[in-house]
C-alpha cells in the first residue's frame, strides 16, 4: 500500500508506540485520525506532527462501544474516506500471579485489549471492506507466545486479538484489506505508568531482554502496512522467543520463567 493520501485510525496516539506510528504516517503523507484518552497526549502528538489538517485527534475509551461507534463518522467529517485501522492501544496487569489478581484487574486488561480491538473492528469494518485497497493492523504481544510471570491475562488478551486477527485475514481473503498481526517484544515505552502499574511492581528494565525504541517499533509496523505483510515481530526478543515457541513450547515457557520470574519480586 502506498500511504501517501490515505486515512489512518490509529489508537493510543497520544503516546508511545502509537504516537510515533502516527509520526510516521504523517511523514510519509497519509492522514491520521488519533485516538486516546487523552485529549493531551493526542494534543502534543498533534505538535509533534505538525501535520495541520492531516491530523485529527479523538479523544476516546475504546471500551465505551457507543462512542467507538460514532467514530467513523467523526473520521469521514474530518478526512472524507478510511482506509486503514492501526490496533496498538492496550494496557498491562499488575505484576502478580494469577491467585493474588483482582477480577477487576482482569477484566480492565480484557476489555482494552481486546475488547477494544473488537470495538474498533466492527466499527470501522464496513468503511474499510468499501475501499478499493485498505489495511487492518492490530498489535499482539511477544506474551501472546511466550506467557511472562505475572502477565498471564495481559498475555491472554493478546492471544485473543492473534487469533480474532487471524480468523479476520481468513474471513477478508479475496478483499481489498490485508489484515496484519504484529508482536511486540520489550518496548522502550511508558506502559506500566499509562496502565495504572506502579513503578515498583515492575519496569522494563528489570527484564532481561534488551528494549526495542518506540520509533523503531513504529517503523516495523509501517512496513507492516505497506508490504500488507501477515505477520510481524519486534525486536529481538520477539524473534528469538518467537522461532523457540514453535520449535519447543515448554522450553520457551520455562526459559522466560527463569528470565523473567523477577518480574515478581
Amino acid at each position: 500500500m502506498d500511504i501517501a493520501g490515505k486515512v489512518f485510525i490509529v489508537t493510543g496516539a497520544g503516546n508511545g508506540i502509537a504516537r510515533e506510528v502516527t509520526l510516521q504516517l504523517l511523514a510519509g503523507g497519509a492522514r491520521v485520525a488519533g485516538v486516546d484518552l487523552s485529549a493531551e497526549g493526542l494534543a502534543e502528538t498533534g505538535r509533534l506532527a505538525g501535520a495541520g489538517e492531516r491530523y485529527s485527534s479523538h479523544a476516546v475509551d475504546i471500551t465505551d462501544r457507543d462512542a467507538v461507534a460514532a467514530l467513523p463518522d467523526a473520521v469521514i467529517a474530518a478526512h472524507g474516506q478510511i482506509d486503514g485501522l492501526v490496533n496498538i492501544a492496550g494496557v498491562i496487569q499488575k505484576f502478580v500471579k494469577i491467585a493474588d489478581l483482582d477480577f477487576s484487574d482482569m477484566e480492565k486488561v480484557m476489555n482494552v485489549n481486546f475488547w477494544g480491538v473488537i470495538n474498533t473492528v466492527k466499527a470501522f469494518l464496513p468503511h474499510l471492506t468499501a475501499r478499493p485497497e485498505a489495511s487492518l493492523v492490530n498489535v499482539s504481544s511477544m506474551g501472546a507466545y511466550a506467557p511472562v510471570p505475572g502477565q498471564a491475562v495481559y498475555g491472554a488478551s493478546k492471544a485473543a486479538v492473534t487469533l480474532l486477527t487471524e480468523a479476520l485475514y481468513a474471513e477478508l481473503m479475496g478483499t481489498g484489506v490485508a489484515v496484519s498481526t504484529v508482536f511486540p517484544g520489550a518496548i522502550g515505552t511508558n506502559i506500566a505508568a499509562n496502565s495504572g502499574v506502579s513503578v515498583g511492581d515492575a519496569t522494563a528494565e528489570k527484564s532481561s531482554f534488551k528494549t526495542t525504541p518506540p520509533g523503531k517499533a513504529a517503523e516495523v509496523i509501517v512496513e507492516t502496512i505497506v508490504k500488507g505483510r501477515f505477520r510481524a515481530t519486534i525486536g529481538s526478543d520477539a524473534a528469538t522467543m518467537d522461532r523457540l515457541s514453535r520449535l519447543n513450547k515448554k522450553m520457551a515457557t520455562e526459559l522466560i520463567a527463569k528470565q523473567m520470574g523477577g518480574l515478581l519480586g
